[in-house]
């Protein structure tokens, strides 16, 4: 059907409902918007299959907006094609508590896939949700049952082009051969600097050429309703390549700055508002106008949307007859829950029981636990061999021609991508059928921290394999060993960083971060060996800190994680000979700790004892837990680990002789209190 007067009119509806939102808020992105109205209204209208009334339905389209800036863009499409967000939430738009914040979160607005913003997330985001559809379609479709077939779609702009891991992610979707991917890149010329002449002239399209996309170019993405149908028609033909739409636009179309900067990052001044209003058929008097044959025309096309979902779930009712295992896998999937009894493989350990870098432990977790946990996928940063990230029949995500893997494949090969990696599992994450865990060092999950946070930010459940934990990984030096990087994960929201010191604190690690359905774990591990500890159980691992080692009649409390539990062990020893009685505690997980309740807290790190933290990292946060640290706020050393340890005094001497300076220096301090009790506990 060719596009007619009520197409240009929901165009222009667009625009004007993110000039008055941005307008209203005093704050905003309306030049976006109101630049890639045409495109949106092209996608959504004619190609996506979507149900506002069931937005987790399994087998909608996805749509990924990178240059969440302009999310008015988004919020206006799904109002309008009657989503649960009202006129009033976009007036409230960029509003405390409202559903329309000022960039997208997944986790607050019904319709938006994943959280976007920083500039390239939503890229590699979209490369994620891709690759979930492949594995998910190649498990669970069978012949006469195409379950799974939705596209991805996703627009950005010149400043996610810019962005490192967008590059990284275009090169992993080329190599994959997503042909189940298609992005419309906005090419309006303009970043908040003014003209991209001033800092980004590369030819983009043979930039993605070289790394295996499909290119197309439609010039005039302002009115060219046709020549944009076309190109997203033809993208779709595509089968054995990811797809990018070159869209030349104008920014803040129809305004008197259209084309220039100034309509990137600022709302309207009134008399331009009044002149986009007359310029596009609109009141100028009034705000929020949506007009009723838009409504009509956005709705016809939501419920098409609600029948292709019935009609799924139909095929879905039928397949479950004949596929009752499968069925009841993909069911039991989307609710996030675990295979009943899956915690049952989780492997135990006694203390006589040899000494394992809890790296290998991590592997022979996901050894006994990959066939009773079907949705977890496992890869690694092209560190498969030091992360002991792949179970041995493990076979490989790729492209069923290339001979290496197939689409079922659940072990991912990420190359030198960890930004992306990170960024890519959360778009795995949300696609709601997979569980994620990806491998690096330690210290290179820093390269990788803009995905991480949006992980914790957008409550996605997913596992960092990160190991070669610290100055303990020795003669690499310290350009890879972390310092900072614990003090920097511990402080983000909603993530949990589990250091194990043994083989069932690992169990424990995995188990938590597998049964918390909204939020990403970090586990730190050794290159070196740990002993099995003596007062170490799953149960106790679960709650993120317990007494290792208890003595009646205590002197001083170490707290400590990871490799330095059982170096505090041995320090106990050493203590002994001078006198002194030491209990021993292990942290392995702050904020699991911090979540137990004061009394449970105040039985591990109790008042009355003064406390010493032992971590090889910087001593950033351990205030919380100890009257005083010892650690190391400088960076590490090149030779064998035991060197290095001995170089910076990680030896049972060492933490003897800052244990007794603690002891006599709180000795005459009456009543002790634990850090635990704090002022502000009980806001906490």
């Amino acid at each position: 059907m060719p596009y007619n007067k009520t197409d240009e009119l929901a165009i222009n509806t667009i625009r004007t409902l993110a000039v008055d939102a941005t307008a209203q808020a005093n704050s905003g992105h309306p030049g976006a918007p109101m630049g890639m109205a045409p495109v949106a209204h092209v996608l959504f209208n004619k190609f996506m299959t979507f149900n506002p009334k069931n937005p987790k339905w399994l087998n909608r389209d996805r749509f990924v907006l990178s240059n969440g800036h302009g999310c008015m863009l988004q919020y206006s499409l799904l109002h309008l094609f009657g989503y649960k967000i009202s006129i009033d939430d976009l007036k409230n738009f960029r509003q405390i508590d409202s559903i329309t914040p000022g960039h997208p979160e997944s986790h607050d607005t019904p319709g938006i896939e994943v959280t976007t913003g920083p500039l390239g997330q939503g890229f590699a985001n979209a490369v994620g949700l891709a690759i979930a559809e492949k594995h998910t379609a190649a498990v669970f479709n069978k012949p006469g049952y195409e379950l799974i077939n939705n596209y991805t779609y996703a627009f950005f702009g010149d400043g996610c082009a810019m962005e490192g891991i967008a590059s990284e992610a275009a090169s992993m979707a080329g190599h994959l051969q997503l042909g189940n991917l298609i992005m419309v890149y906005d090419d309006n010329h303009i970043s908040i600097d003014g003209d991209t002449k001033c800092a980004f002239t590369e030819d983009v399209m043979k930039r993605f050429e070289a790394y295996g996309w499909h290119t197309q170019h439609v010039e005039d993405g302002d009115s060219d309703l046709e020549g944009i149908e076309a190109a997203i028609k033809k993208a779709q033909e595509v089968k054995d390549k990811p797809s990018v739409i070159k869209l030349t636009t104008t920014i803040g179309f129809g305004s008197k700055l259209q084309g220039t900067g100034g309509v990137h990052g600022n709302p309207l001044k009134p008399d331009d508002i009044k002149s986009v209003k007359e310029k596009f058929g609109f009141d100028p008097e009034k705000t929020f106008v949506v007009p009723q044959e838009v409504y009509d025309m956005y709705h016809k096309h939501a419920a098409d949307g609600a029948a292709a979902e019935q009609e799924w779930n139909q095929l879905l009712e039928k397949y479950g007859k004949e596929h009752g295992d499968l069925h009841k896998d993909l069911i039991r999937r989307q609710t996030r829950d675990l295979p009943e009894g899956w915690q049952k493989a989780l492997p135990t350990y006694k203390p006589t029981d040899s000494a394992i870098a809890s790296r290998k432990l991590s592997e022979a977790v996901l050894e006994a636990i990959h066939d009773v946990v079907p949705e977890l996928i496992s890869g690694s940063a092209d560190l498969t061999g030091s992360n002991n990230t792949r179970w041995k029949k493990a076979v490989d995500f790729q492209p069923p021609n290339t001979g290496i893997g197939e689409w079922s494949g659940r072990y991912m090969r990420y190359g030198v991508r960890e930004h992306a990696m990170a960024a890519v599992m959360n778009g795995l994450s949300a696609y709601g059928t997979i569980i994620p865990a990806g491998g690096t060092f330690l210290n290179f999950v820093s390269y990788a921290a803009g995905a991480v946070r949006l992980s914790a930010l957008s409550h996605q459940r997913l596992i960092h394999v990160a190991t070669h934990d610290s100055i303990g990984l020795g003669e690499d030096g310290a350009t890879h060993q972390p310092i900072e990087t614990l003090a920097h994960f511990r402080a983000l929201p909603n993530c949990m960083v589990w250091r194990p010191a043994d083989g069932n604190e690992t169990s424990a690690a995995y188990y938590m971060a597998l049964t918390s359905k909204t939020t990403p774990s970090i586990l730190a591990l050794t290159r070196q060996n740990l002993p099995q500890l003596e007062g170490s159980t799953l149960e106790n691992g679960i709650k993120g800190g317990y007494v290792a080692l208890e003595k009646e009649g205590a002197d001083v409390t170490l707290v400590s994680t990871g490799s330095e539990v059982s170096l505090c062990l041995e320090a106990v020893k050493t203590l002994e000979e001078q006198g002194l009685k030491a209990r021993v505690v292990s942290l392995p997980c702050w904020e699991v700790f911090d979540a137990q309740s004061k009394e449970y807290k105040l039985s591990v790190i109790p008042d009355g004892i003064p406390t010493l933290s032992v971590e090889v990292m910087s001593t950033l946060g351990w205030e919380k837990y100890s009257h005083e640290q010892f650690g190391l706020n400088r960076f590490g050393a090149s030779g064998p680990y035991k060197d290095v340890y001995k170089k910076f005094e990680f030896t049972p001497e060492g933490v003897a002789k800052r244990a007794k300076l603690t002891v006599d220096f709180y000795k005459d301090v009456k009543p002790l209190r634990s850090p635990i009790n704090r002022a502000f506990q009980q806001l906490i």
